[in-house]
């Protein structure tokens, strides 16, 4: 199995000249796609292999062919990024706008050369056929993330270009996934980041972290700091997860898009608390351990999140009441539990009688 992975090396050792040059170049790039996102959605999306001479050439722009090509191409996968995304509700669909802000390029614009002997940085990022005989070295500073990654897998010749960093792509082979077949249910909530439904449970101060996020103005550096913090510590706890994947072949977790519209969160955060913390943090948290699992050669899939916390695991009965707090009781049989770890139960058992999961045997270590 292959993965693919990225590293940003930051720009700060690049002189103000050579940034200003970079922020021109990017401009002019940004209004080149925006001329191709015009003319294509007037006249119909061409595939990559039809962006000829004809099509390359309509912008008056001092770009070369070469970045031109580049820029038609990233226009017409934004377009059916786009188209694809509101497929289900294309009265949402509106023509999409570069902002300039950043570049796709490949090998034959950019060339990564290793400068030895400097202690500053650790090679250039050489740009060339950007246009008007326009050269660029960028010096690059090597950091743990990315030699990790050179470590670990072959890097790519291309590149993501911005005014603050450069972004650096490896193809990492993994080996194929796991063949066994013991599943695991992860409930995400508040008082605990991650609930098993083998009983444990990590980050224990999610709502500790979460609240000190609350308490500072919105956009405040303060509340950067808080967001960051917030961040390593789901890097810490999706780290703590990793060491049970050596018993583990499968990951089952709530598909939670759209998190702020979610009568399941409405309950659990109030207003404020949600426009506080965003959908970013579960964002974050789901792929970092997605982007776990498929390093590890374990398996990672989603189910419905509806009722997962009002569902009783012993008899099925579906009522709000069940659930107060973190204690669930069940009205009808009075079943019990801590409510996050019945729902990461149930997860699990959704996941087992749904269409793929009939061939998994689920892997439940014995409650204490």
């Amino acid at each position: 199995m292959k993965l693919i992975r990225s590293s940003k090396c930051s720009l700060k050792f690049a002189t103000t000249s050579k940034l200003s040059d970079l922020k021109r170049v990017l401009t002019e790039y940004g209004q080149v796609c925006n001329i191709f996102i015009d003319y294509f959605w007037k006249n119909g999306t061409p595939s990559k292999l039809e962006l000829l001479k004809d099509i390359v050439n309509l912008p008056e722009t001092w770009l070369t062919a070469r970045l031109r090509k580049v820029a038609a191409r990233e226009a017409v996968d934004m377009i059916t990024a786009v188209k694809e995304r509101w497929k289900d509700k294309p009265w949402k669909i509106s023509m999409p706008v570069h902002k300039g802000k950043r570049a796709y390029v490949s090998c034959t614009i950019a060339d990564l050369q290793e400068k030895e002997g400097s202690k500053e940085f650790d090679a250039w990022l050489h740009l060339q056929s950007i246009g008007e005989d326009t050269i660029l070295d960028l010096p690059i500073k090597f950091h743990k993330h990315y030699n990790k990654l050179a470590l670990q897998g072959k890097r790519l010749n291309s590149y993501i270009l911005t005014d603050k960093y450069v972004q650096f792509s490896f193809e990492i082979n993994t080996g194929e996934k796991k063949k066994g077949l013991n599943v695991v249910g992860i409930d995400t909530g508040i008082k605990a980041l991650a609930s098993l439904n083998n009983g444990q449970q990590y980050g224990l101060d999610t709502e500790s972290l979460i609240e000190r996020i609350k308490r500072c103005a919105h956009g405040s550096n303060g509340q950067k700091q808080a967001r960051r913090a917030f961040k390593q510590r789901i890097d810490e706890v999706v780290q703590e997860i990793v060491k049970e994947f050596k018993h583990i072949d499968l990951v089952v977790v709530e598909a939670l898009k759209n998190m702020n519209y979610k009568s399941k969160l409405k309950r659990r955060l109030s207003k404020n608390m949600r426009r506080s913390i965003g959908t970013w943090a579960y964002r974050y948290w789901l792929k970092r351990l997605e982007q776990a699992c498929e390093v590890n050669r374990v398996g990672f899939r989603t189910v419905a999140p509806f009722y997962t916390s009002q569902t009783c695991p012993s008899c099925g009965h579906v009522d709000r009441g069940n659930r107060v707090g973190q204690v669930f009781r069940c009205l009808k049989c009075g079943h019990t539990g801590n409510a996050d770890i019945i729902a990461a139960r149930n997860i699990l058992a959704r996941f087992l009688t749904g269409l793929y999961g009939a061939r998994y045997k689920p892997y439940i270590m014995s409650f204490s």
